[in-house]
């Protein structure tokens, strides 16, 4: 069985500082440590912390300890995510659709963020946005934060809203909120009370969850660049995908997305 070194040998006595090694740096005694974070992230910092007083110390194993503590932390942290955002999930309500269209309901972007704030803040988790104006319309990417570093990001690239006589302005706001709200849907994986078409149900068309539509937005994220270019111009962003379309289209941009 491996033993951690560089605390006591095997006589039980403390070893001078001269003597210390680096600590573990072998294959199997790295994935070792990865795979007990939470237990070992101490132990590699006290690693680290003796090694650093060892005037002979050998520099390429001190940066594999600072790597190794670098991935320890990083699990760490994606493990704190996890958990926090299972136990979040519990207590997501669904969102009442009390924005109106001339052509349906649908949930406001207020009253999202009015509800999921407390919620966030209660589990570690802060939202922010990038706005991107591109080419072929305005890129909305919403970042998920948690308090114990990991992150996780969706966009959405949508073109610019020109319904109801909008001038310039207010077309980039409209479409800037539309994003914004799609976006954090599909982070939180949060529903809505109705199927919010906005704007589409007169047509008969039913388009996919705001859920859906971000794991289409993944996909196409992962595709090259005649891909999306090709579904930008069948469907124009992937909140405008037909229900009916979303299976076949999930399995073919999953053939093409870049591994």
């Amino acid at each position: 069985m491996a033993q951690r070194t560089n605390v006591v040998n095997s006589s039980g006595r403390k070893t001078s500082p001269s003597k210390i090694q680096t600590g573990p740096t072998t294959p199997s005694a790295a994935a070792s440590l990865e795979a007990h974070p939470t237990a070992d992230s101490t132990a590699i910092i006290q690693v680290i912390e003796r090694a650093a007083l060892n005037p002979d110390v050998d520099i390429d194993k001190m940066e594999r300890l600072l790597q190794m503590q670098e991935r320890v932390m990083d699990r760490q942290a994606m493990m704190a995510y996890n958990a926090a955002m299972a136990a979040m999930q519990t207590e997501l309500p669904s969102i009442e659709e009390r924005g109106q269209t001339n052509n349906g309901c649908y949930a406001t972007l207020e009253d999202i963020v009015d509800t999921v704030r407390p919620i966030l803040q209660k589990h570690g988790f802060a939202v922010s946005f990038r706005i991107q104006t591109q080419e072929r319309g305005i890129q909305v990417t919403g970042v998920l934060m948690h308090k114990d570093g990991h992150r996780e990001e969706t966009s959405m690239l949508l073109p610019a809203d020109m319904s109801g006589n909008k001038n310039a302005v207010q077309a980039f706001g409209s479409s800037t909120s539309y994003g914004k709200r799609y976006v954090l849907s599909a982070l939180l994986n949060i529903t809505t009370r109705g199927q919010d078409d906005n704007g589409n149900a007169a047509g008969g068309v039913r388009l996919v969850t705001p859920f859906q539509a971000g794991q289409i937005q993944r996909l196409i994220s992962q595709c090259p660049a005649t891909t999306q270019e090709w579904f930008s111009g069948k469907y124009g962003s992937a909140v405008q995908v037909p229900q009916a379309d979303f299976d076949k289209l999930r399995a073919s941009l999953t053939k093409r997305a870049v591994k």
